[in-house]
């Protein structure tokens, strides 16, 4: 008579799922489904096998076993969180771009899409009251995806940026804001002791100012000692391009300074970003050098980059500088 050999084995649920097996120990089981019992865990009917007694624990009629090993963990990759944060407020990109100079809002939206920009700076105007339904910029660029940060551009008295940045409060419930306080319309240059006064002012009545400054690590502690969340040396004058024209300044306020320092002004392509970042800032503003290129939605792309290559070299730490040269190769053993 023919035997049946399902009637030799037993009926398990490993894992989830039916399983037929012959009898025998769970050690056995485990090696006929492919695995050492060195390297894995199990557990029978809700309580774990010690691994030292595998060999000579019996599988039975109607067991359920779990049977797991260590793979790599998580579901998703590992990323490097290298945020930067400001008043609280955290961000991934370090680049922040303006508003101005686009040929139309639509360029300026594409040109924040390439850039990866989470803040843009936006100037306070007067409503066009002969046509209230001219395209604003919101209507491009949703203040619920990108942070607005209302700046004083064009204020050259501490008053004027005061007046206008409590205006840009009551219009769009913002705090934190971008000072800026010019000296003269040639320069562009910041006049230091109407801003210190304005960021004073700010401060007080519960803004949270990141101020437009000169290059000069006094003033910078002065400005943090008034309530700036946030100083911005200019590297070279508002719209130049000149880039970086005192890197040791940038330097020395990056080294005292206990808030963001984000390099404001003069930043012409993307060498230039690239520079502010080695030199330790937390980020960079512009908005000349993508509006002005011959193509703004590359150039963002570009600066983008820039940004987060200057990110990672100044992270990385640079080798030292030398006097004299000092070969890759060994000299000994030349032929």
């Amino acid at each position: 008579m023919a035997t049946n050999p399902a009637a030799a084995t037993l009926s398990l649920t490993v894992n989830g799922e039916p399983h037929r097996a012959a009898p025998g120990s769970v050690a056995d089981l485990v090696r006929t489904l492919g695995l050492d019992p060195a390297k894995v865990a199990v557990e029978r009917n809700g309580e774990i096998a010690p691994r030292s007694q595998l060999a000579t624990i019996a599988i039975a009629e109607g067991d359920v076993l779990e049977i797991v090993h260590f793979v790599g963990g998580g579901d998703h990759p590992v990323v490097d969180d290298d945020t930067w944060e400001v008043a609280g407020r955290r961000f991934r990109s370090r680049l922040i771009v303006g508003t101005g100079k686009y040929k139309d809002f639509a360029q300026n939206a594409a040109a924040v899409a390439a850039s990866g920009a989470e803040i843009v700076t936006v100037a306070v105007r007067r409503v066009n009251v002969t046509d209230p339904k001219a395209p604003m910029l919101t209507d491009f660029i949703d203040p619920k995806k990108i942070t607005y940060l209302p700046n004083t551009a064009g204020c050259f008295d501490a008053d004027s940026a005061i007046r206008t940045l409590r205006l840009a409060r009551e219009a769009g419930g913002w705090d934190l804001v971008k000072l800026e306080v010019l000296g003269e319309a040639r320069t562009l240059y910041p006049d230091m002791r109407e801003t210190l006064k304005a960021t004073e002012v700010l401060a007080k009545e519960g803004f949270l100012p990141m101020v437009y400054c000169a290059d000069d690590p006094i003033a910078t502690r002065q400005l943090e000692d008034c309530g700036a969340v946030a100083v911005m040396p200019l590297g070279a004058p508002i719209g130049s391009g000149l880039g970086l024209q005192n890197k040791v300044m940038i330097r020395l306020i990056v080294e005292g300074a206990k808030v963001p320092v984000l390099v404001d002004a003069g930043v012409g392509t993307a060498s230039d970003a690239a520079v502010a970042m080695e030199l330790g800032c937390h980020g960079v503003l512009m908005n000349t050098a993508i509006a002005e290129a011959k193509d703004p939605i590359r150039m963002a792309r570009a600066m983008k980059l820039a940004v987060e290559a200057g990110r990672e070299a100044y992270r990385s730490g640079r080798m030292a500088t030398r006097k004299y040269a000092d070969p890759s190769s060994p000299l000994a053993g030349l032929i």
